[in-house]
């Protein structure tokens, strides 16, 4: 504890901050901004932007509360935290639905000036909860934050609505002094990003300063924290959402093979802002499509791998739906076809700005007739990368499509990305060492059964494929049976031997014991962190995440039997542990989540202790 002008300088490892207001109070662009100071300071991260599912619910409402968590400390961070210890509240209702959440001792920062009788009836609070005995149990901290950032911004030339639009800088202030983060990182960010508005960047910079000033003048706040610097692996580092790092993924992919990247989808929440984030990199020989309908844009790219691009198409859970019938077309021509699936909660259209990861089934056999594909899942934000690599290292290899399953939380976190040496990527340009009167369209390499990948145009290796069968080798249309069970158990067979090029997996904790969590996509950040807490406190308990869900890695039936109860934890109803019942004899316990929010570690950690309680 040091102390600085009169106030208390306290060193922690971990905070964990919510910021929160309506959907129209900026809390998603203030809570990115304080990730990027985190991230500078040298703090490892992972935060989390909640938002509603209406596209602008009644201001004021439960219903339109839009809020951003975020954690941070000086070791690894897997999750946006359980629970914030902090919370700048905007407003009545993002107090009323944050505060279940919220530590016991937990610090809440107000806008008194929005505690109005109209907004505390819209919240439904029948008093007004600064001023009762209600929030005893932490310190309330209440501040005019409107009448403030009204009076630091008078001078900036601007109307006082366009004023008033400001105070999430001014909220934002308060927190970078609440945890010792410089401005100037910001300040910079604000010349650049209103660059084009001298009004705008003069009006946030003093809503900025003022918060950060109040915070640091006002005897309201007697203490404020730091947080010690990550010890993270050396290395250049940068802040990614898992959208980001998908695209980035597939440029890379397509890079290392040589061909351009034709990236085709219809804009769907929440894997829009992939479309977004390839059009921005023209410069890499992307092509970006914006189809008039998901099926569409999955054909459109079909037709750019038969044409000899990497074809890549990206959706959500419905959307999949729709797409079904061109990733079978993919199927029986042999094609390479990424397909990004950001899962949302469904079905129909459910929750769209809510996680969830019941699409699992629909990409293992989602597809009328015999149609096997690979399927993928990603573990975090910054794994999206290093798995749209892998769907598109695999997709390219053996002439396959590939799923792979992301979701709306991983979508829309963040977290620090080591970005990798060019080096040490492979290449995968796929030779085929033909000449025309070898060629054949349905010919096949002998190790992994994938057929040659000529442009359809190129002297000597013209020919024509489509939906229906296809005779073996030659690829004319055929309805013969027997040939149909060979082309069948081909394409089938094809799917399987991937299974010897996928890395074995790997448990994490105790190699043989008592119980082991085996989960997929993101749940992984919950899992990891509450078996290291049992595993360091002597249990008997491991960890294993599955990133290749179809084929399943060689060696996973016989981790499995070296423990003697499996939980399996996921999004869903019991997806993957319908899949492990149909092919291992273990005991399979399950935990599900399907309220539309991330797992929490000690939702974890509790299901885990209740079956190391079992005989």
């Amino acid at each position: 504890m040091i102390a600085t002008g009169g106030k208390e300088l306290v060193q922690v490892r971990q905070a964990t901050v919510r910021f929160a207001g309506d959907s129209g109070d900026g809390m998603q662009l203030v809570g990115g901004q304080f990730a990027d100071i985190a991230s500078m300071t040298g703090s490892a991260i992972c935060s989390f932007p909640d938002f509603p599912s209406d596209i602008r619910a009644p201001a004021g409402t439960l219903g339109g509360v839009s809020g951003y968590q975020l954690s941070f400390g000086d070791e690894r961070v897997t999750t946006p935290g359980d629970a914030p210890f902090v919370l700048v509240a905007m407003n009545p209702a993002a107090l009323k639905v944050c505060l279940p959440e919220l530590q016991k001792g937990g610090i809440i920062i107000a806008n008194e000036d929005e505690f109005t009788p109209t907004n505390l009836k819209k919240a439904e609070y029948e008093s007004n909860p600064l001023e009762d005995d209600s929030l005893d149990d932490y310190r309330v901290i209440c501040v005019p934050m409107t009448r403030l950032n009204d009076e630091a911004t008078a001078a900036s030339g601007l109307s006082k609505s366009q004023r008033a639009r400001c105070k999430n800088f001014f909220a934002l202030g308060m927190a970078l002094w609440l945890y010792d983060h410089p401005l100037q990182p910001l300040l910079e960010w604000m010349m650049r990003k209103f660059q084009r508005s001298a009004e705008v960047m003069a009006a946030n910079a003093a809503s900025l300063r003022a918060g950060h000033n109040f915070a640091n003048t006002a005897e309201l706040f007697r203490v404020h924290y730091q947080v010690a610097r990550a010890k993270l692996p050396a290395g250049r580092y940068r802040r990614v959402t898992g959208n980001e790092a998908l695209a980035l993924g597939c440029i890379v992919g397509a890079h290392r093979t040589g061909r351009t990247l034709v990236y085709a989808s219809y804009p769907i929440t929440p894997a829009s802002e992939v479309l977004h984030e390839l059009a921005k990199h023209k410069e890499f020989d992307v092509r970006v499509i914006q189809a008039e309908d998901e099926i569409a844009a999955c054909c459109a790219a079909i037709g750019a791998s038969f044409a000899g691009s990497v074809g890549v198409t990206g959706t959500s859970g419905p959307g999949l739906s729709l797409k079904a019938e061109a990733i079978g077309l993919a199927v029986m021509t042999e094609l390479p076809l990424v397909v990004l699936n950001v899962q949302r909660a469904g079905p129909s259209t459910g929750m769209p700005t809510k996680t969830e990861q019941a699409d699992l089934l629909i990409s293992m056999f989602g597809r009328h007739g015999e149609s096997p594909a690979v399927v993928l899942a990603a573990a975090s934000a910054a794994d999206c990368f290093h798995m749209a690599f892998e769907s598109v290292r695999l997709a390219t290899k053996y002439m396959t499509p590939v799923l792979l399953l992301s979701d709306s939380f991983l979508a829309n976190s963040a977290e620090p990305f080591r970005i990798p040496d060019p080096v040490s990527l492979p290449d995968l340009r796929t030779g085929w060492d033909l000449t025309p009167g070898d060629f054949a369209p349905y010919r096949r390499a002998s190790q992994t059964l994938a057929r040659a990948w000529m442009a359809p145009g190129s002297p000597g290796f013209e020919h024509r494929i489509g939906g229906l069968e296809k005779e073996d080798e030659t690829g004319t249309v055929s309805y013969d049976g027997e040939n149909h069970a060979k082309m069948v158990r081909l394409r089938a067979e094809k799917i399987a031997r991937i299974a010897s090029d996928i890395p074995p997996v790997e448990v994490v904790g105790a190699e043989e014991g008592d119980v082991l969590v085996v989960g997929w996509g993101s749940t992984y950040g919950a899992i990891a962190a509450a078996v290291e807490q049992l595993h360091q406190e002597g249990h008997r308990v491991a960890h294993l995440h599955l990133r290749y869900l179809n084929p399943f890695p060689q060696n996973f039936g016989q981790t499995l039997g070296r423990f003697s109860r499996i939980l399996v934890v996921e999004g869903n109803c019991g997806q993957l542990r319908m899949m492990l019942r149909s092919q291992f004899t273990a005991s399979f316990f399950a935990l599900n989540k399907l309220d539309g929010r991330p797992l929490l570690i000690r939702e974890v950690r509790t299901a885990i202790e209740e079956l190391l309680k079992r005989e």
